[in-house]
């Protein structure tokens, strides 16, 4: 794992921001960024280390003000680290699903990943460049962005955005001092199904958020996407079967599972 000064999590509240914030360096900085401002402030205190800083931004990302607050912020903080974790979906159909719910799902998964890497990686890249060391930069999309899923339709597509983002990224930014991986989880254990509105409980076989974690970071410098977790049909299937078929085969399940889940 590569050490660096100064790190951002977005959806640092719970779960795979939350493992991110354990799984760095007591050496590294700390801003930590999310809604919930008691769940913020419990974790600062669990990562407070001698000599180390962290600090809490309340932040709703799918605002442009609390992007542009959150920014101005980090770049003060000289982040060398920028982990674009937050993240929303909800599982349904489309039309049955409310739209602003949509709307926010493509602004948080979408729109604040652009914003704050374009605002940042300027700074950051300059700062590497300067201190002859390299930043990072990870973007946290889904083993859902390898197909599209319906029933789950802007969410599996809002993590494609993420990883194709990140994979162009990583090669325009090629011969500079920066690491971009897309990280990909599979099913992972944290309150991210009950949010999207599945009431099935903990999908089999779903991995540790601190493994997922684990596996981002170590990634970095090593790795342009990093799948992690359950391998499934939506991940290998577009490789090998035509995506009419693979869509299909999407839908049984998914519609099965919403079923199943409310």
């Amino acid at each position: 794992m590569r050490h660096y000064e100064r790190a951002l999590i977005t959806g640092a509240s719970s779960g795979i921001g939350a493992a991110f914030a354990a799984e760095l360096p007591a050496s590294t900085d700390l801003l930590l960024t999310g809604r919930d401002d008691e769940r913020l402030e419990r974790l600062a205190a669990r990562q407070m280390r001698p000599g180390r800083t962290v600090e809490t931004v309340v932040a709703d990302l799918t605002k442009a003000d609390d992007r542009a607050a959150l920014a101005a912020r980090a770049d003060e903080f000289q982040v060398d680290l920028l982990i674009n974790n937050a993240g929303s979906g909800q599982i349904g159909a489309f039309l049955d699903l409310p739209a602003e719910d949509e709307m926010a799902t493509v602004d948080l998964n979408v729109v604040a990943v652009v914003g704050l890497t374009r605002a940042l990686l300027p700074g950051m890249l300059d700062r590497a460049r300067a201190t002859h060391r390299r930043a990072g930069l990870i973007i946290v999309s889904s083993t859902a962005a390898f197909a599209p899923v319906p029933f789950f339709a802007s969410y599996a597509a809002s993590k494609a955005f993420a990883l194709h983002f990140a994979e162009a990224l990583a090669e325009e930014l090629r011969g500079s001092p920066a690491d971009v991986v897309a990280l990909c989880p599979g099913a992972t254990r944290t309150s991210f199904g009950s949010r999207a509105g599945y009431r099935g409980g903990s999908f089999p076989g779903a991995a540790d958020p601190r493994a997922v974690a684990r596996d981002g970071l170590n990634a970095l410098g090593r790795e342009t996407v990093r799948v992690t977790g359950l391998v499934t049909q939506a991940t290998l299937g577009p490789a090998v079967l035509p995506r009419r078929l693979i869509t299909g085969v999407l839908g049984v399940a998914m519609r099965a599972m919403t079923a199943r889940g409310r």
